[in-house]
């Protein structure tokens, strides 16, 4: 094996999941060529199965046996989709036992279209768990208003969730309480509580985009020399609010803390290095979900700098509050974020569908 950026960055205490997955990549060996360089898990989302059932010809084999079956968009989407995740974990199965279930991870999200539907997701998040059928499969829960009582409601079951789109401390805070309270409750239900797992996904570039946005449109001084800090500060903010949390949670024997995952790693800005969502946002006990060319180019880099959450934490709120007075009003970016967050993975989900259906339809469905 070869040592690399991201056994670097491990040691720090990041694991790197790759934020992508597809047939073609897991059955041409690249997948397993990841795996040896030192990524620890996958992550996946409406969006990449969008992208990798839409090219290519990877699927069509199985698209033929479905329409042969007929299966509407809806069955086929998830069919080829848990197909390809079960395939994952079973890539992932070593280094999800050496890590003791600490890593090898592999996410599959539930609809987007019912985000703001506790007993839908929870009942999909059901279903996916029992038909991947693996130990190192999390369900990927939207942290929205709606749905997160369905996150409580999995993990009581013994179900390991990672929870998506937080986009603020507030947002935040409000998941691992969802967290606490799943966790004891599947203890009080009997649960081996040491086989759940859960991951909380902070997205940070899509909070730059939208606030170096605004700070571009008022334009004065300081709010030019404010963009790029909102980003960082936010998953700063939300750090710190992770180790006040569980420092101060009684967890049940044997449970782990929900890690904090970094999500939307890969720069929108250019001007902004390529990899200032992962060396930035370096420290113990948290994940790192990157597309390929945030891989490539931490692989590339000149190299990390240890931990830079632990710091981070302490200047958090000064950094946010620099945005403000700056003349960004930062709830509205919070949930004008998460809106269009829900409403991008609707948009891609739904287009696959479409595209599935006319596929279905000249396969003869």
């Amino acid at each position: 094996m070869t040592f690399t950026a991201l056994h670097d960055l491990e040691r720090i205490g990041t694991s790197t999941w790759l934020d992508d997955l597809s047939r073609e990549r897991i059955h041409s060996g690249n997948l397993a060529a990841m795996i040896e360089i030192g990524v620890l898990g996958v992550t996946t989302n409406p969006a990449i199965f969008a992208a990798a059932m839409s090219s290519g010809n990877a699927y069509d084999a199985q698209l033929k046996e479905l329409a042969a079956k007929g299966a509407t968009a809806d069955e086929a989407v998830y069919a080829m989709a848990i197909d390809d995740v079960r395939e994952a974990c079973d890539a992932f199965a070593q280094v999800f036992s050496s890590t003791g279930g600490r890593d090898g991870w592999v996410s599959i999200e539930v609809d987007p279209r019912i985000s703001e539907d506790a007993a839908a997701t929870l009942t999909q998040a059901r279903e996916l768990h029992q038909r991947v059928g693996r130990d190192n499969v999390m369900i990927k829960i939207p942290a929205t208003e709606g749905s997160l009582p369905a996150i409580s409601d999995a993990l009581a079951e013994g179900i390991s969730v990672n929870v998506t789109l937080i986009f603020s401390e507030a947002q935040y805070r409000k998941v691992v309480a969802a967290y606490l309270d799943g966790i004891a409750r599947a203890h009080a239900a009997g649960k081996d509580v040491s086989r759940i797992r859960s991951v909380a996904s902070v997205f940070v570039s899509r909070i730059d985009t939208e606030v170096d946005k605004r700070l571009d449109a008022i334009g004065t001084e300081d709010a030019l020399a404010a963009r790029g800090v909102a980003g960082l500060a936010g998953a700063y903010a939300c750090y710190g609010a992770f180790k006040e949390l569980f420092a101060a949670a009684t967890l049940p024997e044997g449970a782990h803390v929900q890690r904090p995952l970094w999500a939307s790693t890969g720069v929108k800005n250019p001007a902004y290095p390529a990899t200032l969502y992962v060396d930035q946002l370096a420290g113990p006990d948290t994940v790192n979900t990157m597309p390929q060319g945030t891989i490539d180019a931490l692989l590339e880099g000149a190299g990390l700098d240890g931990d830079t959450l632990t710091p981070g934490a302490l200047t958090a709120h000064s950094q946010l509050q620099r945005v403000t007075d700056a003349g960004v009003d930062l709830a509205d970016v919070y949930a004008t974020v998460e809106r269009e967050g829900v409403e991008k993975f609707v948009d891609s989900w739904t287009a696959l569908l479409n595209e599935l259906d006319t596929k279905l339809a000249a396969q003869g469905r």
